[in-house]
């Protein structure tokens, strides 16, 4: 399903601000309040939103103060603000954004349901309430939803996709595709208190509350020592004040009373919010008031206990998480890196990527000294204990929640590392941040095929990525946008005839997808033979909004797996798929639970290595007998080229780089 048109229910600076991620992504969007005052108060928040992005890139030059203006014009006329549902019958997707009380929202639910069309999907932005109370209201339940902003929505690029006990899994896509057309980053998880960010989150930093209140520490003395410690973006209770110690108090309240007391409720804040100070959001008083401590306490902290404290609440929680499926290793990561500002380049790493970092035996061992020193609250998760069981340290191993390379001695590729273990060989693609198919990907994984090849003992090679969260999200498209005709005609060749060797050896190729599988990195995988993917697994060809089509064999392979009228779909649309349904339609053999993603591909290689080499390849290129694949990769090499250097071919990727909306001219 398509979204057309979207509606915000809620006015205010969470709706506008919500409105406004929509309206820039070039989508018609109504705001809908009972009161007209708090209507125009998201109206007011969308140009305010929209004004101080433009003025950025006015000031980067990126844009001339012209241009600027012209974009505002074009974004606020996508914004409609109404009292009533008159907007309502057309929408596709609505995101419901009123006040915390369930009362209320099922009764907003029930509005919509009556007054929007029947495959509109129905969504709350609620940060903990129950998605399936809400569909309760309605006589669609499976197109009911959480669609979890966080606070500045405008800021903050993590929306969470819940389920609901009825919700179908095709809503579950369609609300994640939209989430990402509107330039979020979604994650999807079950529904449970405070879903994924606000659970881990509360819980670590409800262990520093405690005994901020417990020893009497000085709150000053606890944010610089947190942040000194490198374990959060800045200290706990500066970020209260900033979030707003109402809405902090409120999260924190709901989640003791549904986990106990392992989530502490600050007993100093609770008093400031019954005293109306809540922060930045009342004029700056809150925990701090003219930048001194407002709440008791003056003790030095210790700030490593606290950050052991923070790190380990963190990991037993995602554990925890995880060991009751309400979200897979990589959303739970992916969640708190764009949910809770745990960002790598910074140094700051989410639980299972900084357990498996820190090790897993010491993550372990400081678990069991905090169980000791204060309660059954800090118990390693079995997750854990089973790992440190296995062996399964962590990077030092080679393997803890996340596997990781350990590359062959000798000369390596500086994009690709070999790794063999037996008569199986591993290519690591290994180009930060996101695997980009560049010109030297191309030219190192060329190498590691050569030498892989040319082993007669190796009979299966694994393609796995270096990056916990991504297997490759497509081309490197700055690196195209740099070369000549005849460099990208080159390039293409090349990564073609590396390509179709791959069908044509005695090796068997397996592509071991853990994650985003984009443009290019989607087309690798369909290059092997066989393609494993981890269940939060993404695949997809969006070249098509970029204005130019699939480079490497998107046209060809994709319909031979697929069918013709399933490709078709996905190489004109562009949105991607989940693993389910890549499994469903035949793109990919397995599917498999992320953390066993490496041990079931290696599985499979080692199987297949052990079967009659000239059989295996007389099979493989048998199997395409019956039609031309050299001829169909010929016509789209050609058809690249023609697209590739068109305006729209030029538009779509200068849009793409410059973070806006494409306007195509057919030329």
């Amino acid at each position: 399903m398509f979204v057309h048109k979207a509606a915000v229910v809620g006015g205010g600076t969470m709706g506008g601000q919500i409105a406004q991620a929509i309206a820039a992504s070039d989508t018609p969007v109504v705001i809908k309040d009972v009161d007209q005052k708090f209507v125009d108060h998201a109206v007011e928040e969308v140009r305010n939103v929209t004004t101080g992005q433009l003025g950025s890139l006015v000031k980067k030059e990126k844009l001339t103060q012209e241009q600027a203006d012209a974009r505002l014009a074009e974004v606020m006329a996508l914004v409609t603000g109404t009292t009533s549902y008159d907007e309502f019958g057309d929408v596709d997707f609505v995101i419901e954004a009123v006040p915390e009380k369930m009362a209320i929202k099922q009764a907003v639910f029930a509005e919509l349901d009556a007054v929007t069309p029947g495959h509109a999907i129905i969504s709350s932005n609620t940060s903990g309430l129950s998605i399936s109370e809400m569909a309760e209201a309605t006589i669609r339940p499976e197109k009911v939803c959480g669609f979890h902003f966080f606070y500045p929505a405008s800021v903050m690029p993590l929306v969470e996709v819940i389920y609901g006990d009825e919700t179908a899994s095709e809503t579950i896509q369609v609300a994640s595709n939209f989430a990402q057309a509107i330039g979020k980053q979604p994650i999807t998880c079950g529904e449970v208190p405070g879903f994924v960010v606000n659970r881990i989150l509360n819980s670590a930093v409800g262990e520093i509350w405690r005994q901020q209140e417990e020893q009497g520490l000085s709150i000053q003395k606890i944010d610089e020592g947190v942040g000194a410690a490198n374990v959060a973006p800045m200290g706990p209770f500066i970020l209260a004040d900033l979030l707003g110690l109402d809405t902090v108090y409120h999260v924190a309240s709901n989640l003791n009373e549904a986990y106990g007391d392992s989530f502490y409720v600050h007993q100093g804040m609770k008093k400031l919010v019954e005293e109306g100070k809540l922060g930045a959001k009342t004029g700056g008083e809150g925990l701090y008031k003219d930048g001194q401590p407002n709440v008791p306490g003056d003790n030095d902290a210790d700030a490593q206990e606290l950050a052991d404290l923070f790190t380990a609440k963190a990991l037993i929680e995602a554990c925890l998480l995880l060991e009751e499926g309400v979200a897979s290793v990589r959303d739970i990561d992916v969640g708190m890196m764009a949910g809770a500002g745990l960002d790598p380049r910074r140094g700051l790493f989410p639980p299972f990527w900084k357990a498996d970092i820190d090790g897993l035996d010491v993550a372990l061992e400081r678990m069991e000294r905090l169980e000791e020193k204060f309660g059954e609250r800090f118990a390693p998760p079995v997750t854990l204990k089973r790992l440190v069981a296995q062996g399964r340290l962590g990077f030092a191993s080679g393997q803890g929640f996340y596997a990781y390379p350990t590359p062959d001695e000798g000369d390596q590729p500086e994009k690709v590392k070999l790794e063999t273990r037996g008569n199986v060989a591993i290519a690591w693609l290994a180009n930060p941040p996101m695997n980009a198919i560049s010109p030297q990907v191309i030219e190192d994984l060329g190498t590691v095929w050569e030498k892989v090849k040319a082993d007669p003992e190796i009979g299966a090679m694994v393609i796995y990525s270096t990056m916990p969260i991504v297997f490759s999200a497509g081309a490197d498209i700055k690196a195209f946008t740099q070369m000549d005709v005849e460099g990208g005609a080159a390039l293409i060749n090349n990564g073609h005839e590396l390509l179709k060797d791959f069908g044509k050896s005695r090796v068997v190729t397996i592509a071991a997808v853990n994650s985003l599988a984009f443009g290019g990195g989607c087309e690798l995988s369909m290059a092997c033979d066989f393609r494993i993917a981890a269940e939060s697994a993404v695949f997809g060809q969006p070249e098509i909004k970029l204005g130019i089509i699939p480079g490497f064999g998107g046209t060809q392979r994709l319909p031979r797996l697929v069918g013709t009228s399933r490709a078709l779909e996905m190489n004109t649309v562009g949105d991607p798929i989940s693993s389910d349904e890549a499994l469903e339609i035949g793109l990919v053999n397995r599917v498999v639970p992320d953390q066993q993603l490496f041990d079931v591909s290696l599985n499979w290689a080692r199987r297949l290595a052990g079967q009659a080499p000239v059989a295996i390849e007389q099979i493989k290129q048998v199997s395409f007998a019956g039609g031309d694949p050299d001829a169909g990769i010929d016509a789209e090499k050609e058809g690249f080229a023609k697209v590739f250097f068109t305006e729209d071919g030029k538009e779509g990727i200068s849009a793409f780089l410059g973070k806006r909306s494409p306007k195509w001219q057919g030329k």
